[in-house]
């Protein structure tokens, strides 16, 4: 057998999602990349790993087992990468990080200047909704979380980051009627939300049960960009995280609507299980952050304090 390091990193994301189309997706490769590689790795075994019934794929007995070991070689490849770092006396191991969808905007910027400092780390950084983001943190599986909204039933250790605003925004050149009261001004708008399990739909949704709304709406997306296509559109309005909207709001592309109890400001807030022992990796990126997150915030999002 002359299978490679790569044939059997796809085919253990093919087992872990099920899909060669989710797989070339997290790996960053073409699906015609990944399925040529899944054929020449099947093509070393006389035992089929996987099926495809219908237009679905199905791991084998075989194949799972296949996947257990190819997991484990990978994990010996990461630890002698790891020890090659240390003996040269560099912070090694890996980071995991799960990260509410907005939070895409804000988390990189406090990554990038530790991972620069450390090249031996490797980083895993889940974007997803916030219902998962949770399961992830909950399981275990991840050292931190960054959410915009604390999770009310975990035992948490939080490290606020930067402070999220929510705005009323819109498409400049949708007509606006003019209502002093909020109630009958948001009964009037075609309102656009986010899926369940999201952060930014679940502040939404408590603003307009506190003032009571009926709301008119209008549809549901399963992403801020998806959103923001949405309003760009005309199809309706939304409230939104500021911090996704800054280049729409620069071009002109889309307006801040004034609404009375609004912006809702929340917190971007790392956090992580609070009986949790950190590696050296996850140690050191706290403390990293303890230090440094008041003046990357202030270099990189000093934008955000107009608003």
């Amino acid at each position: 057998m002359n299978y490679t390091l790569n044939q059997l990193q796809i085919f253990l994301k093919i087992v872990q999602t099920q899909s060669v189309t989710k797989a070339s997706e997290e790996l960053h490769l073409t699906q015609p990349a990944v399925s040529i590689q899944l054929r020449n790795f099947q093509d070393q075994f006389d035992i089929p790993l996987t099926e495809v019934i219908g237009r679905k794929i199905y791991i084998t007995d075989f194949g799972r087992e296949i996947a257990k070991a190819a997991e484990v070689i990978i994990q010996q490849v990461h630890a002698i990468n790891y020890k090659t770092m240390a003996y040269k006396g560099q912070l090694t191991g890996r980071l995991k990080i799960s990260v509410v969808s907005t939070g895409k905007y804000v988390m990189p910027y406090f990554l990038s200047q530790f991972m620069q400092q450390h090249p031996g780390i490797e980083l895993e950084m889940d974007v997803t909704n916030k219902q998962k983001v949770i399961e992830s943190l909950e399981n275990n599986e991840v050292d931190f979380a960054l959410v915009s909204i604390l999770p009310k039933n975990l035992s948490i250790e939080k490290l606020d980051l930067l402070q999220n605003k929510l705005f009323l925004v819109g498409n400049p050149y949708q007509p606006v009627e003019n209502k002093e009261n909020v109630k009958d001004f948001f009964e009037s708008l075609p309102l656009i939300f986010r899926e369940k399990g999201s952060g930014t739909r679940q502040t939404m949704e408590k603003f307009i049960n506190q003032n009571h709304i009926s709301v008119l709406k209008k549809m549901e997306l399963t992403s801020n960009e998806a959103v923001k296509q949405a309003l760009l559109a005309g199809l309706g309005f939304s409230i939104m995280p500021l911090i996704g909207i800054r280049n729409e709001l620069r071009n002109n592309e889309l307006q801040i609507i004034p609404m009375k109890g609004l912006p809702i400001k929340t917190d971007w807030s790392l956090i992580w299980l609070k009986e949790k022992k950190h590696s050296p990796v996850s140690e050191a990126f706290l403390q990293f952050l303890q230090k440094q997150k008041e003046s990357i915030a202030h270099e990189t999002f000093s934008w955000y304090e107009k608003y």
